[in-house]
Formats: C-alpha cells, structure tokens, sequence
C-alpha cells in the first residue's frame, strides 16, 4: 500500500477521467489526498472526496502564488532544460484571489467527517515576484499574513498543514516555531540542513518526481534523502506535474507515486515494501487516515 499524500486531481488536467484516474489508484492499492490551491480547486477536491467510501481524501487552502498581482506561471520554469514539451497544464494565469476564512472554514464543517484531512496547499513563495523591491516586500507580507490566518484555521479544526515553500525555507521556519502544527513540505527544494530543521519542529517532508531531474538552481533532493530518517517522509506525486520518467506519460497521476517508492528505495538501500510500510504510517499519522481495517 502506497499514499500520495499531494495528487491533484481536482485540477482541470483531469476534468474529463478523475473517476478513472483514481479508481486505477484505489486498485493499485494506493490512497490519495488532493489539495486544493484556492477555493474552487478546494471545493471541488472536497466534491471529488465524498464520492468514494475510503481511500481519497481532501484538503483546502489557497496556495501563495494565488495571493497579489496575478501573473503568469510556468510549472517547469525551474526545472531542468530537458524537461520536454511544456504540457497546457503546466501554464497558467494566477487568480489573485483573497482568503476568505469563514468560507474555507465552511467547507470544512460542511463536508463529510473524515474526508478534509489538511490545509493546504498553503505557503510562502518568493520565485514569482515582482521587479520592484516595493512590490515585493508587499506581497511578501501579505502571504505571510495569508499563512497565518490559514495556519490559525489548522489550529482551529486540528488539522496539519501541507505547505509549499520556494526560495522561502528561513521564513517558514521562522512562522512554525510560534506555531506548533503538524505538517508536511511538499515537494521539498531546500537543504539537508533546513529538512533536519524542520523534522525537529516535528514536520515531515515530502518528495515526488522533482528528485529525478537534475535542476542546478535547486539542492540535490537525494542527498536531503539520505540525509534524513525514512519515519519522516512521505510520498507524493504532485499530479499532473513532475512526471516520473519511467512512467512514459505526459501527464503524472497518483499511480505513479510507486516509482517514486522505488527511488526512495535505492538512494536509502533499503526494501520497496521497507519504503512502503514506513511512508504509509507516516501518512496515516498525520492525516489521521483510517487503517485498512477501521475503513
């Protein structure tokens, strides 16, 4: 059994097949959680989620490339120079949408018990900014404040928090030593040092298909892995982005999370089922997902 703990499968790139998408997932034995990154990728990740009994589960919160100006974003623009053709959902316009607490607090009480496991994604990303200085620090400041409230509504309802982090890693850590949540970084870019930071703040951190590609501006991911214990990672796909090369698509899915077990698996020189067992119990300790046998 595997958990891709950040699978987007309430994205448009799977607008036309998320049933089939995740019941292929389901079959291969392995569960899902959706994050959304504003409110209508949240709303529809909770949709999406009531419609099975178990095994796929949401999570709501706006991701900071949704907070300031809108922009253009391109997905792969950091990564590396052969990344192929840029697929039509790995560009897109922001939203610049504002967080409405109360609205994202319903969505939480209103849906099903057990199905919202999360906020996020929810973080802080200093890549796309602004030219002006001025700008910057403004936007910089608004998503901190962003992250707070939405950190504040973690604490509310008792729930951990999947973040995103580019080019922000000391600033994050700075907000989670005055707030004691549980969480993951997903699709971690920092260092080995700043992953053991976050570890003793009791986070795990999460590495999808990005630790197959070799991108000079970022650490290499595979010596944060083997630099930290097995107990403090999950898995992830980040769907539909990031595709693992093995899998031979275009487009990533939640199925695919077992190629990034496999790799895990290598650079630790451990088993797949070592690999599996460990980052399964991870994930169902921080999300409270049910055992097998509770569902």
């Amino acid at each position: 059994m595997f958990v891709d703990t950040h699978g987007h499968v309430n994205f448009n790139a799977f607008k036309e097949d998320a049933d089939q998408v995740l019941r292929r997932a389901l079959e291969n034995d392995i569960q899902v959680i959706m994050p959304g990154s504003q409110y209508s990728t949240s709303a529809r990740a909770v949709r999406i989620a009531e419609q099975y009994e178990h095994g796929v589960y949401a999570a709501i919160g706006l991701h900071p490339i949704h907070i300031g100006e809108q922009r253009k974003v391109d997905v792969l623009e950091t990564q590396s120079e052969d990344a192929g053709a840029m697929q039509p959902w790995e560009s897109f316009e922001t939203r610049a949408e504002e967080f409405d607490y109360e609205a994202y607090k319903e969505l939480i009480s209103g849906s099903l018990k057990g199905k919202v496991v999360a906020i996020g994604e929810v973080g802080l990303d200093y890549y796309y900014f602004p030219k002006s200085k001025v700008k910057r620090e403004k936007i910089k400041e608004k998503q901190k404040e962003v992250l707070q409230k939405q950190m504040d509504l973690a604490g509310e309802f008792g729930l951990p928090v999947i973040l995103h982090c580019r080019k922000a890693h000391e600033d994050l850590l700075e907000l989670l030593t005055t707030n004691h949540l549980r969480g993951v970084v997903h699709s971690y870019t920092g260092i080995a040092e700043q992953a053991q930071k976050f570890i003793e703040l009791g986070l795990y951190i999460g590495f999808n298909g990005l630790i197959f590609k070799d991108v000079p501006a970022l650490p290499d991911p595979k010596e944060v892995i083997a630099s930290i214990p097995l107990e403090r990672i999950v898995l992830e796909t980040d769907s539909p982005y990031l595709v693992p090369p093995a899998a031979g698509q275009e487009r990533n899915e939640p199925s695919f999370v077992r190629y990034v077990a496999e790799e895990i698996a290598r650079i630790k020189n451990v088993s797949l089922e070592e690999v599996a067992r460990i980052t399964t119990e991870n994930a169902q300790a921080l999300f409270a997902l049910p055992l097998p046998e509770e569902e």
